[in-house]
């Protein structure tokens, strides 16, 4: 995603989906195998006992023994037939699970009675997803700041890759956030990133092409074969230019968004043929130690929801990132 999204993409109506129940198991759904069935495995028996659940689903459950068969565990590939009483412990599907608070390190940079400005590490998932339902820095926020179970996406207006580190902005009630997302889809939020990408660039630019989901590989964004593609616009300038063996030259460069797009600085850099260290989706290699892709977003500017004018917030590249910058021989 988006070294940062657009407030229109990422903000939601949607009803908030509340807390899973915390109570343990309570009672089983009880199911007798009845006559004339034919005698299968657990799994397929029990699919077609409760077709309001997946095979797999089935199966997960199971494993993690929610499942018994005559007062046993049950086993996936056990035979199960006619008069077999079977004891079914539904289980919560993953997704349920997404707004629940969990402790989970982040730092805060400052905050006030309207919004929270976070240092996202790198490796922290914004927002739950397929694949990442738990764990992220909605569910962290939300153990940290219980009041935001009343804001849409525990007040998350825009978002960072999992592997960018650096400043997010997130609303802690629904005035701020509507506020917030304003200046997101109105381009006056500033956001400033530092990058380290392969090759020097000669001169500063911007690049300003639409970008969507590449029509032959789904896991990557394209501004070359895009599907239903969005406007993108990224400033981009060189910093400093340097020289790593082996690797070759690297340059470091300081992005500005005007839009937020899925992956938007690591598409338009890749375009321009200097992808970002370590981002081997998009063509980077991991040289001068770096093992994640090479991108902080290290300033954030914003107009207080509260009435206190401009704020503007900074945060220092991570450990990690700082390495690979001093392991380069800058040119003077």
């Amino acid at each position: 995603m988006s070294d940062t999204a657009a407030g229109a993409d990422l903000v939601s109506d949607d009803e908030f989906l509340g807390l899973p129940d915390q109570n343990p198991r309570g009672e089983p759904q009880l199911v007798t195998v009845p006559d004339g069935t034919r005698a299968d495995r657990l799994d397929k028996v029990l699919a077609g006992l409760l077709p309001d659940h997946s095979r797999s689903r089935l199966q997960g459950w199971i494993e993690a023994g929610n499942v018994q068969v005559n007062g046993s565990p049950g086993k996936v590939r056990q035979t199960v037939g006619p008069g077999d009483e079977i004891a079914v412990w539904p289980q919560p599907a993953p997704e349920s699970l997404a707004f629940a608070p969990e402790p989970v390190a982040f730092g805060v940079v400052d905050e006030s009675p309207d919004w929270i400005v976070v240092n996202k590490p790198a490796g922290l998932v914004t927002h739950p997803g397929a694949g990442n339902w738990s764990g992220t820095l909605l569910n962290g926020l939300l153990h940290r700041y219980p009041e935001l179970a009343q804001v849409a996406r525990a007040g998350i207006v825009h978002r960072l890759d999992k592997d960018t580190s650096g400043l997010m902005v997130v609303a802690r009630n629904e005035t701020a956030q509507t506020h917030l997302v304003r200046q997101l889809q109105a381009r006056s939020m500033g956001r400033e990133y530092v990058a380290l990408a392969h090759g020097w660039l000669a001169a500063a630019g911007k690049v300003d092409r639409p970008i969507g989901r590449d029509s032959r590989v789904p896991v990557r964004m394209s501004v070359e074969r895009p599907v239903a593609p969005k406007p993108a616009v990224t400033h981009y300038a060189p910093a400093r230019r340097g020289q790593v063996e082996p690797g070759g030259r690297v340059t470091e460069v300081v992005c500005r968004l005007e839009t937020g797009r899925t992956h938007q600085i690591r598409v338009h850099l890749a375009s321009l043929g200097h992808p970002l260290l370590a981002d081997t989706l998009y063509g980077g290699k991991n040289i001068a130690g770096a093992q994640r892709q090479m991108l902080h977003a290290r300033a954030l500017h914003f107009d207080d929801p509260g009435g206190r004018g401009e704020v503007e917030f900074t945060a220092a590249p991570p450990a990690d990132m700082t390495l690979v910058q001093d392991s380069i021989a800058w040119n003077a």
